[in-house]
């Protein structure tokens, strides 16, 4: 009997905090992990390690890139490449399987003719659910010196 008690108050304690099953499935929410923009294709293992890529300059090739941890099969992530609030180079990609990170990156490899034009430069992520935007995220804009 004692432990029908402790269980039933348990149970209250639980809803009434809002924990249970919804908790344990909101602490493992779409978050963005890492968002910037590079003058190299980064790689995961290098983010992992709390490393900062190296910025852009103009002389240099950029890539805006996102790691976006938990996301959901059929979710749909895209990363954005930015000068001055206009989207410049996007890549998009469908998530295949439930809470596989995923690391997706926009932009170019090479340098474009004559350097890369003044202005300030970021990095987009949008992270769309059932057709909604679930998460969008953009990183603080740099000047490509």
């Amino acid at each position: 009997m004692l432990t029908r008690v402790l269980f039933a108050a348990a149970m209250g304690l639980t809803a009434a905090l809002g924990l249970g099953l919804a908790g344990a499935a909101q602490a493992q929410d779409t978050a963005v992990v890492a968002l910037g923009v590079a003058d190299h294709k980064v790689a995961e293992d290098e983010l992992a390690k709390g490393e900062t890529p190296a910025v852009p300059k103009f002389n240099t090739p950029g890539v805006a890139y996102a790691w976006v941890a938990h996301p959901k099969k059929g979710d749909t992530v895209e990363v954005t490449l930015v000068k001055d609030g206009k989207a410049l180079m996007a890549n998009k990609s469908e998530v295949e399987a439930d809470d596989s990170d995923i690391l997706l990156q926009a932009g170019k490899t090479g340098v474009p003719a004559g350097g890369w034009p003044e202005g300030a430069y970021s990095a987009s992520v949008k992270v769309t659910r059932d057709g909604a935007a679930i998460l969008e995220q953009q990183s603080d804009a740099i000047p490509f010196e």
